[in-house]
């Protein structure tokens, strides 16, 4: 299966941002990690902190489902959750943190109605997760 892992805002900074919440291993890390233990499927990957760019990858439509973290454009991005209303693949949102157990503005996601699931709260394991659920 082909598999775009699509990251927004501030996640190029995993492994250095925030460890105490986000863990103090980089998505290149982790990113190898996945494409190790899941090698017969073709994991594709795309981090932008600019929406449009976002939004613009997202509509490539080359790949078979889609795990995303939109990082703060979760919480505001009408345009994102359009795009994703649109592709008629599974799409799975994934955050690091419990958004739920976070600031209050962190609680509610815009994107997550467009998505067919939502791993929240498992660390960067959320990615794996989200991954096995899809093959």
């Amino acid at each position: 299966m082909k598999i775009l892992i699509i990251n927004g805002p501030n996640l190029n900074l995993l492994g250095t941002r925030e460890p105490e919440i986000y863990g103090s291993v980089s998505m290149d890390e982790y990113l190898n990690e996945l494409k190790l233990e899941f090698s017969t499927d073709n994991i594709l990957y795309y981090q932008s902190n600019i929406e449009g760019e976002l939004i613009n990858r997202l509509q490539e439509d080359d790949f078979e489902a889609v795990v995303i973290n939109p990082g703060a454009f979760t919480h505001y991005s009408y345009a994102i959750s359009d795009c994703l209303k649109n592709i008629k693949k599974p799409k799975i949102e994934v955050h690091i943190s419990n958004i739920y157990n976070r600031e209050e503005f962190r609680k509610k996601s815009v994107t997550a109605e467009s998505c067919d699931a939502v791993i929240s709260g498992f660390g960067m394991k959320g990615y794996k997760l989200a991954i096995q659920s899809l093959i």
